[in-house]
């Protein structure tokens, strides 16, 4: 960059002022009177310049030393550094010489505006250890601090994604975060055009990274993570997503030099093995959490060497290993401290080995397990996981094809603490191991999930002997084809304490059925979604709201196309505690909306009416007076609405966010 461009970055004086500071300092820096050994005003220099510069680089500086000269003024050197029809140019100085003048800046802001000159300031400057700024050595040595210096903790967060992730821009986040608190985040996203010459420059500037995350980034590999291993000795937290060239090796210098790791994340890195995990395990003893997916070159022996090595482990999430029972094994004999334990899609693990974990009753401290596509999970197994995890609260079960009703009763049985199960797509579940689980007395189950489980149908017959549940507070049934009426009654007289409820998708009740439970519910509603059950009309929305309306204060009625004015007439009338109404894609008119805006006691806070094709203008005056309280209006799909209303809405309801 030249001086005569100085202006482009919007501080003439203050580039000018950094250009003399820097030439004084290259001055002083390398001695220039010595060098040229000056001792009368017309007395010529001959010889070599100490600094190592090449010929492509020299000649503006030995010009100036064999040209005659008087003792000059710092700006006086500009005319001398370039001929008659060229510029001045600020790119003279070598390497060396840079590197020694900008670790001898004192101030932030001095050395991000050298930063800013061009980029090969900007990139050289990022090489400078925070280290070796001879600020940051006389602040130790004073043991004070200047009013723009801060101790470098580490609380900036910084995310690079896409095509703004550059080497340029991991340089500049390097020399603007060095003295500004430290980098403490670090995130990289989907980028080709980051290398190690990035990262070269975070590791040097930034020693107080905490947390590195890199996720499909191709172009990073070992050598990359050997630099932040050599500085970054207090990184805490590691995610490694989709980054092909990094291995064993930089995962170990990871392991071996920041011995604070608490977090790992692996995820889809082919040429990662069991070696790196062996040396986090001898290295990393403070590490308590690990997730490991889709890595093929790690298997038992890694995985048995992590877990049976750590004390304070507590959270583990092993998904799509080659993994055998051996892994499980060890799981249940050495997991002593886990907390948190998810098993996704371990195809290679059998019956076997649930049925020894759970048997082993080392998981005494495990309080959640979340199993989703393991084929190992049988009644067997699962009884034995429930018997050995004395401690277990939330339980979570999904694409387990050989669980059946008998296994799924005799788990919550052994499993005296489980407070919330939920169950997704085992199919071979049928309503009687529903009804089985939410009938047993000493239960303390309070939620209950069951989500698109196809083996469920109706109850022919209400069986004679079942017992009310005392801790259901949280009941959730959604788009589970089979479920019908009497299936929904009889859930009413088992679970007379819900406070919430959620029939998404179901589209076998009608309002028989809902105001069956409705009914025997001993306690108030608080939260209610029905989210596309088409066949409930007006007259069981105007009963929920007599019945719950004093204590509902969400309630989802998206996409029941029955339901019209005559239940936000009701909802306006009762529902005093309402805050979020959603009736999307319903039959409610501007009668309807206006009815909602004359409740006196009215307090909603989100209204969505999205796809509601006969809500017009008209509705205007309403929204304004409903707008006194509200903070969200979804108005997407309403047709009939103009933009001009919309904007008008826009302007006078200025504490709500309208979506048109």
């Amino acid at each position: 960059m030249d001086l005569a461009n100085g202006a482009l970055l919007g501080l003439p004086s203050g580039f000018v002022f950094v250009f003399d500071l820097f030439v004084g300092l290259f001055l002083r820096v390398t001695k220039m009177p010595t060098l040229v050994n000056y001792s009368g005003d017309d007395e010529h220099y001959k010889g070599r310049s100490l600094c190592s510069l090449n010929s492509t680089r020299l000649f503006s500086v030995q010009d100036f030393y064999t040209q005659p000269y008087k003792r000059a003024r710092i700006h006086d050197l500009y005319s001398l550094y370039s001929n008659k029809d060229e510029n001045p140019s600020i790119e003279i100085l070598p390497d060396e010489c840079l590197y020694e003048i900008f670790r001898r800046l004192s101030g932030s802001q001095t050395r991000s505006i050298s930063a800013c000159v061009s980029k090969h300031w900007l990139m050289v400057m990022s090489n400078v250890r925070n280290s070796e700024l001879e600020s940051n050595k006389v602040k130790v040595n004073n043991k004070s601090l200047n009013d723009d210096e801060q101790e470098n903790d580490g609380y900036l967060t910084r995310s690079l994604e896409g095509k703004k992730a550059t080497d340029n821009r991991l340089a500049a986040i390097a020399v603007g975060t060095s003295a500004r608190g430290g980098l403490g985040k670090l995130s990289v996203r989907g980028s080709n055009a980051v290398t190690r010459i990035g990262f070269l420059a975070i590791a040097r500037s930034c020693p107080s990274l905490k947390v590195l995350s890199l996720w499909n980034v191709p172009l990073i590999g070992d050598e990359s993570l050997l630099e932040i291993s050599k500085e970054c000795h207090l990184l805490e937290s590691l995610d490694l997503s989709h980054c092909p060239l990094i291995t064993n090796k930089g995962l170990a210098s990871i392991a071996e030099n920041c011995p604070n790791l608490c977090s790992l994340t692996i995820e889809s890195c082919k040429n990662i093995g069991n070696e790196s995990l062996q040396a986090v395990a001898r290295s990393c003893l403070n590490l308590q959490s690990i997730s490991i997916k889709d890595c093929p070159l790690i298997k038992d022996q890694g995985i048995s060497t992590i877990l049976s090595s750590s004390l304070v482990l507590t959270k583990v999430k092993l998904q799509s290993l080659d993994i055998t029972d051996s892994s499980l094994a060890v799981i249940g004999c050495y997991g002593k401290s886990i907390s948190n334990l998810a098993l996704t899609s371990l195809r290679s693990v059998t019956q076997k080995g649930f049925w020894a974990m759970g048997n082993a009753k080392g998981l005494e401290s495990l309080m959640s397990l979340t199993i989703i596509s393991c084929y190992g999970v049988t009644d067997l197994s699962l009884e034995a996981v429930g018997r050995g995890c004395r401690v277990l609260k939330h339980m979570g079960l999904k694409k387990c094809c050989f669980v059946l009703d008998k296994g799924l009763v005799s788990f919550t049985k052994a499993a005296c603490c489980l407070e919330s199960l939920q169950l997704e797509e085992c199919n071979r579940i049928t309503q009687h191991g529903i009804l089985g689980t939410l009938s047993n007395q000493n239960s303390k189950l309070k939620s209950f999930s069951l989500v698109k489980c196809m083996g469920i149908k109706d109850l022919d017959h209400e069986p004679a002997d079942f017992s009310e549940s005392q801790s259901i507070r949280s009941l959730t049934i959604k788009n589970c084809i089979g479920f019908g009426n009497a299936n929904l009654a009889m859930i009413g007289k088992l679970c007379p304490h819900l406070h919430n409820l959620d029939l998404t998708g179901l589209h076998g009740i009608n309002d028989t059925g809902l105001f069956e439970l409705l009914k025997t519910c001993k306690v108030g509603l608080s939260k209610v979604n029905l989210t596309n059950c088409i066949n409930l009309t007006d007259k069981v929305v105007m009963a929920m709201a007599s019945i719950h309306g004093g204590t509902l204060e969400v309630l989802n009625l998206d996409g029941c196309m029955r339901i019209g004015d005559e239940s936000l007439a009701a909802i306006a009338a009762n529902c005093l505690f309402l805050k979020d109404l959603d009736v999307s894609k319903s039959c409610i008119t501007d009668s309807g909306v206006s009815c909602l805006s004359s409740g006196s006691h009215m307090n909603l806070q989100v209204l969505s009416l999205s796809g509601c094709s006969r809500v017009s203008n008209k509705s205007m005056f309403s929204f304004e007076k409903l707008g006194k309280t509200l903070v969200g209006l979804n108005l997407q799909g309403c047709n009939l609405i103009s933009s001009s209303v919309i904007e008008s809405l826009v302007v006078n309801l200025w504490r709500c966010d309208i979506l048109s």
